[in-house]
């Protein structure tokens, strides 16, 4: 059964978030203390894995998909060396940058993307959008409060800022947001990385938990510097879309 033409929200959201999120647990176990304690080539598995997944995703999606994916891959490389290396922005286990986080990257923007575009949660949108916002205020608020994480409140102010006055991409953006909750959250519990206890480590105003909540506001910058690269390598067919779309829209006028 394809996910995108699902009946079943259920179904949808298990083949694409579940697993996701199931893959989150398992592939950032390998790369653990607690594997540290049993090889000292933790990350190693957890390349390899990530690999695997990565390829087997790849050659399933459509050729537009696949071309999304290694954009995400490249910007991926960028963003991480910039912000974890060049930045210090947060810091890996080994003070490296895992093979396995930029082909992770590709890998969670493909899942939410299909999520938000699946035909059982489209018809739910509003309800879906109205309840990760709550949940998304919730979650920034209990960091500022128990956890002093001004950092992460500001980033999910900005975020929610953003996202008022783009209904096309909301969805996809809060369940970005709520992904790389999820992401997070795991991977700071297996020491797979760290973050400061301030923005950058020197910005004393903006103190940050570990992780701040609202670090998706720095995917967004990913995802839209995959759209960017897709539009401009193929500009005719996006222009063709576009012209669809207001067809379109003229005819339901």
């Amino acid at each position: 059964m394809s996910v995108l033409a699902s009946k079943s929200s259920i179904y949808t959201t298990f083949k694409t978030l579940g697993l996701l999120y199931l893959f989150f647990i398992v592939g950032l176990f390998l790369d653990s203390f607690y594997m540290v304690r049993v090889t000292e080539h933790a990350q190693f598995y957890a390349n390899a894995l990530m690999l695997f997944v990565f390829f087997i995703t790849f050659f399933k999606v459509p050729k537009r998909v696949k071309k999304q994916m290694i954009n995400a891959v490249l910007i991926g490389f960028f963003g991480e060396y910039l912000f974890s290396v060049l930045l210090g922005m947060y810091t890996y286990r080994l003070e490296n940058v895992p093979h396995y986080i930029p082909f992770g990257h590709a890998f969670v923007y493909i899942a939410v993307l299909y999520f938000s575009k699946a035909a059982s949660i489209k018809v739910r949108k509003k309800q879906i959008e109205t309840f990760l916002i709550v949940a998304i205020i919730i979650y920034t608020l209990l960091f500022l409060l128990l956890k002093n994480d001004v950092f992460g409140f500001v980033m999910t102010t900005i975020t929610l800022f953003i996202l008022r006055n783009r209904s096309k991409e909301r969805l996809f953006y809060l369940t970005m947001y709520a992904s790389v909750v999820v992401l997070e959250l795991v991977g700071t519990y297996y020491k797979c990385w760290f973050w400061p206890t301030s923005a950058w480590n020197i910005v004393p105003f903006l103190p940050s938990a570990n992780p701040p909540s609202g670090i998706s506001l720095f995917y967004f910058l990913l995802d839209l510097g995959t759209l960017w690269l897709y539009k401009q390598r193929h500009r005719d067919a996006w222009q063709r879309m576009k012209d669809i779309r207001k067809i379109r829209l003229a005819a339901k006028n």
